[in-house]
């Protein structure tokens, strides 16, 4: 199948696959080779790593703090977690760009770590986000952050855990008053009954296929579309979504996972959350890693222009 993808991005498509998920070792290292190999300014930038309490009975979690020198405090705040399809990847997944969003905003960037599948099945991963924001929430002090300006951010199946998390903790109590969610590429819905989902099975970045390892890898085996996936694994099964933070969805327009980020912000809208959805044309899943193309450009600047009025005082009570 071909697909109408942007003219810079097509030839990034085109090179070798990386990430052959039927060897998920060989994948993880396939992603932490590329990621190793990208340069990042640092420049004004401090970056160091804490180890706090996972919830009772978890091991500890990483959690690594990227601010800008001389920051201004209490300063606001962004809670990242990083992609990988469940099953692969950390923090340098998203390093760069979490960089420059800290120097560009004037904020504390947090990113944080959690298990992945699988070895460490639902729910692993969501008990260390939750219990990394309220953490984070709790020691908003010593962090030097504002605990009203703490947006988080999620980046595909990243992403689908922050939706996660802030249903959880509707729903439970806890961790930090979040003014805002962004949510990129989200994975949401491990029915995959979507248009996107069943159309798009050999395009890059990420395809039917490898959702379905995705999924399995994350819930298990035979657990994947069956009755017992509860909101907090797929947050696309929530009937109930509101009360949850204003939102901003993107979805690329060659992603299996775009009908479920689409659908996921009708659902908002429909409860009455504030959400705004962007779908980008010629584009796939991970395409935002093509720097130099005119689309990504576009992307990043209005991922800077949404959150820095998401984290500007009094942007919560303007809607």
């Amino acid at each position: 199948m071909a697909h109408r993808y942007a003219t810079v991005l097509a030839e990034a498509a085109a090179a070798p696959a990386l990430y052959d998920l039927t060897d998920i070792v060989a994948a993880r290292a396939a992603m932490r080779s590329l990621y190793a190999a990208a340069p990042i300014d640092l420049t004004g930038i401090d970056v160091s790593r804490l180890r706090i309490p996972g919830t009772a009975g978890d091991p500890e979690i990483t959690l690594d703090i990227v601010r800008p020198h001389g920051l201004r405090t209490p300063a606001p705040a962004i809670f990242h977690v990083h992609g990988g399809g469940f099953i692969m990847g950390g923090p340098e997944n998203s390093h760069a760009r979490m960089v420059r969003l800290a120097r560009e905003l004037g904020c504390v960037v947090i990113e944080a770590t959690y298990r992945l599948a699988p070895e460490h099945r639902y729910p692993a991963a969501l008990r260390d986000v939750v219990a990394a924001l309220r953490w984070t929430g709790d020691h908003a002090s010593q962090l030097g952050i504002d605990p009203s300006r703490i947006a988080v951010h999620g980046i595909s199946a990243g992403a689908g855990l922050v939706a996660a998390a802030m249903l959880y903790l509707r729903d439970h109590g806890g961790g930090p008053a979040v003014c805002f969610q962004f949510l990129a590429i989200p994975e949401l819905d491990d029915r995959m009954a979507t248009a996107s989902m069943r159309a798009f099975d050999d395009t890059v970045g990420w395809d039917n296929k490898k959702a379905v390892i995705s999924w399995d890898s994350y819930l298990g085996p035979g657990i994947r579309g069956g009755r017992d996936v509860d909101i907090y694994a797929a947050p696309a099964r929530a009937r109930d979504v509101a009360g949850l933070p204003s939102t901003y969805i993107s979805v690329m327009e060659f992603d299996p996972l775009r009908d479920e980020g689409i659908a996921y912000a009708g659902l908002l809208q429909a409860a009455g959350v504030s959400v705004e959805l962007h779908l980008f044309p010629g584009t796939y899943h991970g395409s935002s890693n093509v720097l130099a193309a005119p689309i990504t450009q576009r992307e990043m600047t209005e991922e800077t222009a949404v959150l820095k009025a998401a984290l500007t005082p009094g942007a919560a009570q303007r809607g």
